[in-house]
């Protein structure tokens, strides 16, 4: 797969707020079974963590710093 490089700051913010939405329900008491959004959030992170190594690469040609989208 490949992501345009105009895409990579939209992808990375997408996770990122994926990542706290899914915090959030973890910490909600409406939510009986919270095992399935454990795994959500750890596959996430997992992937953030990757999306940023890749980013980093096209950082230059972007032309956004990392820390100013996440």
């Amino acid at each position: 797969m490949e992501i345009p490089d105009t895409w990579a700051p939209l992808l990375l913010s997408a996770v990122r707020d994926s990542i706290l939405y899914t915090e959030g329900l973890r910490q909600s008491e409406t939510i009986r079974d919270k095992s399935d959004y454990k795994e959500h959030h750890l596959q996430l992170t997992q992937l953030i963590e990757y999306l940023k190594v890749e980013y980093k690469k096209i950082e230059d040609e972007v032309g956004l710093p990392l820390d100013q989208i996440l």
